[in-house]
């Protein structure tokens, strides 16, 4: 789950959502604005049409974490709204409704057509109505609706406005709404510049996700401990991890590089150290972006060391992020732990040999990699162990 933060109907809200939810089925479920209609869910018959950024947009196919930090305005919204309540006005004289599905998506496109149009000229309507299907009215009475206040608007000297609200160029959502900076709410967010997030203090965070991990050293908990002191050394042991400048005891700003099959994305950031040498205990809390797909990521990472016999160590570690933007969509638990236990058996590895005098088995420019074999393995492992773990009914369970 995603901590997502937007404006609604002019007041600030936030929830959670998975990244695969959709606009509307968040204002649906977690806000219940039920005034958005699903229809098609494919972006087709436009009875989820509500104002991203001012703009309509389809909110079936707009996943709700990809506007966080956007401007929402459903049919709800638009109460007060001059326009739209003429709108409504004409589509009663008119006749311009039946069953009404298609209404609330259907006046948010008219509003958009009544801002722009300089005449009420009806194939330019039907041409921009064209998104909004309707089974019930034939479409005359709609086009005579939002004909009529376009006329009465352009009489009183109300003038067009070409972009319609539009201030720059791209898709409805696409940035607008976003404000500057790595930080908001405690979440990661984009930024213009991803190696800016090195200058930007380092706040907590709570994580939206978490994973608990373990591995075992054949060494004691002091010279483990020491070791992870070493910021250098640890980042030779983590593949797809390179330092970008000399690390401090207390911070250190780097890149780490990951790909999932044919994903990739390389997050530059920074990360605050904290160490606890009585309780032999350690915590990281970092922030990064990838450029190429404005893609932002925070994380935490706690470790414990405990002493095991023959002079062994286990490592306890505890695993907290949040990522937004589009890898956020390809993001799911599943494809994250699996990543996390290969990072995870890879450090250990590397841990071992340095801590036994031998360099690490694979360079931190290395990435991190996670291909759809592996992910097909894991898949056939788990069914495997599920299989076996629990025999079939129907035979008593004796052999």
């Amino acid at each position: 789950m995603i901590n997502v933060e937007l404006t609604v109907n002019e007041r600030t809200v936030e929830a959670s959502a998975e990244p695969r939810t959709s606009l509307a089925d968040f204002v649906r479920e977690k806000l219940d604005l039920t005034g958005t209609h699903l229809g098609c869910e494919h972006g087709v018959c436009g009875a989820c049409t509500l104002l991203l950024d001012g703009v309509p947009a389809r909110s079936c196919i707009t996943y709700a974490v990809a506007c966080d930090g956007a401007a929402v305005t459903t049919i709800e919204g638009l109460d007060d709204d001059e326009i739209t309540s003429e709108l409504r006005a004409a589509f009663t004289r008119e006749h311009a409704l039946q069953c009404g599905y298609c209404t609330p998506g259907m006046l948010v496109s008219s509003r958009d057509l009544v801002l722009r149009l300089a005449h009420a000229d009806e194939k330019l309507i039907r041409i921009g109505l064209s998104g909004n299907l309707c089974r019930c009215t034939g479409y005359v009475g709609i086009v005579r609706a939002v004909s009529s206040v376009i006329e009465q608007r352009r009489r009183r000297g109300v003038a067009p406005q070409h972009d319609g609200g539009r201030k720059t160029l791209g898709p409805a959502g696409s940035g607008r709404g976003q404000q500057s900076g790595i930080e908001r709410s405690g979440r990661a967010q984009p930024m213009q510049d991803p190696r800016k997030a090195a200058e930007l203090p380092i706040p907590d965070f709570t994580p939206s996700n978490h994973l608990e991990q373990h591995f075992e050293v054949a060494h004691p908990p002091d010279r483990v401990f020491a070791v992870l002191g070493d910021i250098a050394a640890v980042a030779d042991c983590l593949p797809g991890v390179t330092l970008l400048a000399p690390p401090t005891p207390e911070r250190v700003e780097g890149a780490i590089r990951v790909q999932i099959g044919p994903v990739a994305a390389t997050f530059h950031g920074a990360a605050r150290v904290e160490r606890n040498s009585a309780e032999m205990s350690g915590r990281i809390v970092g922030m990064g972006m990838d450029q190429r797909s404005r893609s932002a990521t925070r994380g935490e990472v706690r470790y414990h060391l405990v002493p095991l016999s023959g002079g062994k160590t286990r490592v306890d570690l505890s695993l907290g992020y949040a990522l937004t933007g589009i890898l956020a969509q390809v993001g799911r638990s599943a494809l994250v732990r699996d990543l996390a236990s290969r990072l995870t058996a890879d450090f250990a590895s590397n841990l071992d040999r340095l801590l036994s005098g031998a360099p690490p088995s694979r360079s931190g420019k290395e990435p991190a990699d996670l291909n759809g074999l592996s992910l097909l393995w894991a898949a056939v492992r788990t069914a495997l162990a599920r299989w076996f773990a629990y025999p079939p009914k129907g035979d008593g369970g004796a052999i």
